[in-house]
């Protein structure tokens, strides 16, 4: 602990709260939060609101539910990063005393502080920073929340869901497209400002929690160059449960739009309709176009309408399945009897430019210094795009990525030549004799460095998730547990880790 941290939060790390955060028993603790959670859902299961409003009122009140709760907002990425009032825990002194902070009599929400990050079209997103009592808040109402989110989601919703990513909803993608009977329509539904436009009494009405809580949330204001400004609709991006409680005001429409085409299973197989959604972005598909217009899209937005949302006319199109439709940075397109998925052109050229970014701003850097800051890029991309028809893709990518270093590397010794530039930043590795390589010092260690290929990763099948798993079902205990196993076992790097 350095002294800095012990004036940020005003404790230190041998006081008697400081060994009280650090003598507890964490299993026990998960364990109990656990139990309690599995009670919520089959409680939910049973239409005992009543018992699930008692659960809740326990977990949340509950000692294991404050210091798990305290626990993950402490250890997340944003543990840094201060509210409005400028305190953040860092020491296990702090994190006691802020978990004796939670309690609910008198509790009123902070304002949030708002910041800005760019997004992919060269606009920024507001965020929302909530203060670190406000943040444990949501995280303990989020332990109580979850089990009935998730016993009450739509089978295809993926989005900020527990045990589910982006590679189960583009496997559910091809999963329903890619059979020669399969619809040949596709509905982008975009959801107008999704976050910023929630009807606060419709939350009010139907989520199932403290509402004194809740409205105080909601309605809380944030604190922008110094101004307050109230917020009279919308879920701050940036809170903890907003995730949550989005999820549960967009669950649902699968339903609807199965309803659209008559309300029958057979009319629904006919229709050939199956909603795949990922948080506030989703895809519908139909046997035509007329279905997906007449009866599909109306019945959306009159359940988008009582949310408070609506649809972009911009954004939202019907596609033939033959021109292909990009979802979560991955095209999705039938080339004749076959349906392929490959990294859409978006983020192929977003990756581009992020790496010519780094090249550029590192243009007098070591070898070694840009080798550690692309490596990490490049690797993240391509174990996303593994699950799609990319290899052809990552070669692509390789040798744009070649040529810039290249370049780099010429630029810097204008007057040397070509083979004295190969000798000097060019090493030869298996097969190749052009990997950028170089030595470096890891741990005082010197060690061999090469640029990450992205020719290394193999492609492999991703397994979706059942519709119907979740953590709180003890039906799915021990299939979940598998399945994480599973996903630990897989190499980081794929195949080979260099080329």
């Amino acid at each position: 602990m350095t002294a800095n941290d012990t004036k940020v939060s005003g404790a230190g790390a041998s006081s008697p709260a400081a060994l009280m955060w650090d003598q507890a028993n964490w299993p026990h603790i998960e364990a109990e939060v656990k139990r309690l959670q599995m009670r919520i859902a089959k409680a939910v299961r049973e239409g005992r609101w009543g018992k699930v409003q008692t659960l809740q009122r326990l977990l949340t009140r509950s000692h294991s539910g404050k210091m798990l709760a305290v626990k993950r907002v402490t250890e997340n990425s944003g543990k840094r990063t201060p509210g409005v009032d400028g305190k953040v825990w860092l020491t296990p002194a702090a994190r006691w005393k802020g978990m004796l902070s939670l309690g609910h009599r008198g509790y009123r929400p902070m304002p949030l502080r708002r910041v800005y990050i760019p997004k992919s079209n060269g606009k920024k997103r507001p965020l929302g920073i909530p203060c670190m009592r406000c943040r444990a808040m949501q995280a303990l109402w989020k332990l109580a929340l979850e089990p009935v989110a998730e016993t009450q989601a739509d089978p295809n919703s993926y989005g900020f869901r527990p045990e589910r990513a982006t590679a189960d909803a583009i496997e559910q993608c091809f999963t329903v497209l890619s059979r020669r009977t399969s619809a040949q329509w596709i509905l982008e539904g975009d959801i107008r400002g999704c976050f910023d436009n929630f009807s606060h009494s419709w939350f009010l009405e139907h989520i199932p929690m403290d509402k004194a809580v809740l409205r105080g949330w909601l309605e809380a204001g944030y604190v922008d160059e110094g101004s307050l400004f109230e917020t009279r609709a919308g879920t701050p991006q940036g809170g903890i449960i907003s995730p949550v409680i989005a999820n549960m005001a967009l669950d649902g429409l699968e339903a609807v739009v199965h309803a659209s085409a008559g309300g029958s299973e057979r009319a629904r197989r006919r229709a050939k309709l199956n909603v795949i959604r990922y948080a506030d972005d989703f895809v519908v598909s139909g046997a035509s176009k007329d279905v997906l217009e007449s009866q599909v899209l109306p019945a959306i937005r009159r359940f988008m309408a009582e949310r408070g949302l609506e649809l972009s006319e911009e954004k939202t199109r019907i596609t033939h399945i033959g021109q292909g439709f990009d979802f979560l940075g991955q095209n999705v397109r039938k080339y004749g009897d076959q349906l392929l998925t490959k990294p859409a052109k978006k983020s192929i050229k977003s990756l581009l430019d992020k790496v010519r970014d780094i090249i550029k701003d590192n243009a007098s850097a070591t070898q070694e210094a840009v080798i550690r800051q692309l490596n990490p890029v490049i690797r993240g991309w391509a174990m996303y795009h593994r699950h799609a028809a990319a290899k052809a893709t990552f070669s692509l990518i390789d040798s744009h990525i070649w040529h810039m270093l290249w370049r780099w590397a010429v630029r810097r010794h204008p007057a040397k030549g070509a083979r004295w530039v190969i000798r000097r930043y060019f090493r030869v590795r298996g097969s190749r004799s052009w990997a950028f390589a170089t030595r470096g010092s890891t741990d005082g260690k010197t060690v061999s460095l090469q640029l990450f290929c992205a020719m290394t990763v193999a492609i492999t099948r991703h397994v979706k998730v059942p519709g119907a798993a979740h953590p709180f079902d003890p039906e799915w205990t021990a299939y979940l547990a598998r399945r994480r196993a599973a996903k630990r076992s897989v190499k980081l790097f794929g195949a080979t880790p260099w080329c």
